[in-house]
């Protein structure tokens, strides 16, 4: 009730609160499926979320170790630059050739160093990439699931208000198909 005394119900309030407070056992047996739906519903939505940001975080390692790889690569290109460097070095008169020879070879060893640390860095990235697409899509399959189910709830008030037999299979039925959806996404089916 409203602080002033005055409370205006909603359209379907009053035949709710009959179907609640009655001894209708087709009202009861519908109040109860809601309620199951809704819990179920709520699981479906749960998982869709987790999977989410699971989807997310994968993507921000995927990133991550794409940005080191990069720097890995340049890092390679600066070595590469001074090893270039040392060789003209070795060829201007009067230089010691022995000590840029030895440059050269530091370079040559030290960019390849470089050169496994990047590439590890990008199939990590790849890796992280896969994970993503992969829980990303496990992801959609949760929400169908939780849709579905949403709508077997909107179905289900519709036959408490309506007291239609065909709508009450309708909501029975796509309750049904949302919860094959949630179990074959719970067991990875497709």
């Amino acid at each position: 009730m409203s602080e002033g005394g005055f409370h205006v119900h909603g359209p379907h309030d009053h035949a709710v609160e009959h179907a609640a407070h009655g001894n209708d056992p087709f009202a009861s047996r519908i109040a109860v499926l809601t309620a199951v739906l809704a819990t179920v519903g709520a699981g479906f939505g749960y998982m869709g979320g987790a999977t989410q940001n699971d989807a997310a975080m994968f993507k921000n390692d995927a990133a991550i170790r794409k940005t080191a790889a990069s720097n890995q690569w340049n890092y390679y290109q600066a070595k590469s630059n001074k090893q270039n460097l040392a060789e003209l070095a070795m060829s201007l008169p009067g230089a010691d050739r022995d000590r840029y020879a030895a440059e050269v070879q530091r370079y040559k060893n030290e960019k390849e160093d470089i050169r496994k640390d990047a590439e590890k860095l990008e199939a990590e990235s790849r890796e992280f990439d896969e994970k993503a697409a992969h829980v990303i899509h496990e992801h959609h399959r949760w929400a169908l699931a939780g849709t579905v189910e949403q709508i077997a709830i909107s179905l289900s008030a519709i036959t408490l208000l309506t007291r239609r037999r065909w709508l009450q299979l309708a909501s029975y039925g796509a309750a049904a198909v949302g919860i094959l959806l949630g179990a074959s996404a719970w067991l990875h089916l497709f």
